[in-house]
């Protein structure tokens, strides 16, 4: 295989395990549930502990990144999903709440050690596009889980099924090894990994461009996770669509957010600079959540389709350009520093996103004003990244 594309099929690999491990326990909540003797719902909560479990890594990520290498983070992460889920398989509540702990805390680093990687390795054409095929990683972790974690509950138990994810992930980490020497070359043992921990962000805010990115990648990253949270019950409980037809429609949602990070890296790369496109994707996510409030009976399956589908486009397709902007921004070496800084407002945005739209629903009857309000907040962020455009691009000097 090429060199240009081993850093790509290295970093896409680790970053569909340690998102397939995140995604494991979700879909063996209603086996696992039953068992311990708690709600599948509860799983909700289980969520919210990855994604703020993940937080604070992320933001120590940069320095362990500069002292030990990014593969070396990147198998530390491996190493922690599978311990995570390994907890998980104790079947105990107690296991259960260590293993969203440990699982967080190898899925918060991935992406910044990533984007060390993809930086040094990517010619500045090609920045947009690769760092979009890589975040395809992600909801491609959704996929291994929902297509191969059932039928491992089925044929083992769901015990079974978490110890079988670890194994994925223990394989990979090991095979990540042959590419450390090469991959690691930069790093700097001298360097101070238990820095201060706030320093990442106070390097984000001290760079306003970043800090702009960051802190609209908060509303960006809730409405992604509001969509696919909340849409089957939407469709199911408000538009009278069934329960089938309504997985359908996320599929397609899902699908289209795939589709929307290729093609939305490819045209960052050719047409529209990261810094004018993000304001056109926040405007079309507000625009797809205004439609989806609007969401009725009479509407046609298929026009509700169509607006999902850009839907999913847009509020799931935007990681790769977001990232690979923040990359190109970070002076010379930092981009796992700034890229973990950056990440603690995204997953801020998924831990807090969700239980804002289920208030806001609950207070109006309706999951419909949800998306009427998130559509709002994505206008005026939409509008104001495209304001933050205008402004002169700093030049990054290395760190």
């Amino acid at each position: 295989m090429g060199g240009r594309f081993l850093p790509l099929v290295v970093t896409l690999a680790i970053q569909a395990l340690a998102s397939m491990a995140s995604f494991t326990v979700p879909v063996l909540a209603p086996a696992a549930a039953a068992d311990l003797g708690v709600p599948a719902a509860v799983v909700g909560v289980f969520v919210a502990l990855i994604y703020f479990s993940a937080m604070l890594t992320s933001l120590l990520s940069g320095a362990w990144v500069l002292r030990f290498g990014a593969i070396r983070v990147s198998q530390i992460c491996l190493a922690l999903c599978a311990a995570g889920l390994a907890c998980a398989a104790t079947g105990t509540l107690a296991g259960m709440v260590l293993s969203a702990v440990l699982i967080g805390a190898g899925y918060g680093p991935v992406t910044p050690a990533s984007s060390h990687i993809l930086v040094r390795t990517t010619p500045s054409h090609l920045m947009g596009f690769m760092f979009s095929l890589k975040q395809t990683g992600v909801p491609l972790g959704g996929v291994l889980a929902g297509a191969l974690v059932p039928s491992l509950v089925e044929t083992t138990s769901w015990q079974g099924a978490a110890g079988a994810v670890a194994l994925a992930c223990a394989v990979m980490l090991v095979l990540a090894q042959s590419c450390r020497t090469p991959f690691d070359d930069d790093r700097q043992p001298g360097h101070r990994a238990r820095g201060n921990p706030l320093q990442p962000l106070a390097r984000v805010f001290a760079h306003s461009a970043i800090r702009d990115l960051a802190l609209c990648s908060f509303f960006f990253s809730a409405m992604q996770l509001c969509l696919t949270t909340y849409l089957v019950t939407y469709l199911t409980h408000e538009y009278g669509l069934g329960l089938t037809a309504a997985g359908l429609v996320l599929a397609v949602t899902q699908g289209a957010g795939v589709g929307g990070r290729l093609l939305w890296g490819w045209i960052a790369d050719r047409w529209l600079a990261p810094r004018r496109l993000l304001p056109l994707l926040a405007l079309a996510m507000a625009a797809a959540a205004g439609l989806t409030a609007t969401f009725s009976p009479d509407w046609p399956l298929l026009a509700v389709m169509v607006v999902s589908a850009c839907f999913g486009a847009t509020a799931i397709g935007w990681n790769g350009v977001y990232l690979a902007e923040v990359a190109r921004l970070a002076p010379p070496g930092t981009a796992g520093l700034y890229t973990g800084g950056t990440l603690f407002f995204t997953y801020f945005g998924v831990v807090a996103g969700p239980p804002l739209f289920a208030l806001v629903a609950e207070a109006n009857g309706s999951l419909a004003s949800g998306y009427a309000l998130f559509g709002g907040l994505l206008l005026v962020t939409g509008l104001l990244l495209g304001h933050f455009a205008r402004r002169p691009v700093e030049v990054s000097e290395p760190a």
